[in-house]
């Protein structure tokens, strides 16, 4: 029985450290992609006033996809760049919503298993 228990407990922690280094590691990719988002959407808009080349808008909406849409939301209306573009201003939004939904559902499976 003992030798059950000492088991158990062993995979539990190895469970719960795991689990715990997944959790971390989500939530620092989410920080990056997010901030290079925001950063995008601000260089973008830097050099749409200054007549330089511009950032495509493909990738603008990849990174957001990728899991920057909170950032691409919050550099949208920080710097007043793509707010009149309707694929914009309705995918963003959306997207970011969803993504802080299945971050919420991530961290809450997450804290459960501990």
């Amino acid at each position: 029985m003992r030798l059950y228990m000492s088991f158990f407990l062993c995979t539990f922690a190895t469970n719960m450290n795991t689990t715990l280094l997944i959790l971390i590691g989500i939530t620092l990719y989410i920080l990056v992609v997010n901030t290079i988002a925001f950063a995008l959407y601000g260089v973008d808009k830097s050099k749409a006033k200054n007549g330089k080349w511009r950032i495509q808008e493909a990738t603008l909406i990849l990174v957001a996809l990728l899991g920057g849409a909170p950032g691409a939301w919050i550099g949208m209306r920080s710097f007043r760049h793509k707010t009149r573009h309707k694929k914009f201003t309705i995918l963003i939004p959306l997207a970011a919503l969803v993504q802080g939904a299945v971050f919420v559902y991530i961290t809450w499976a997450a804290i459960a298993v501990l």
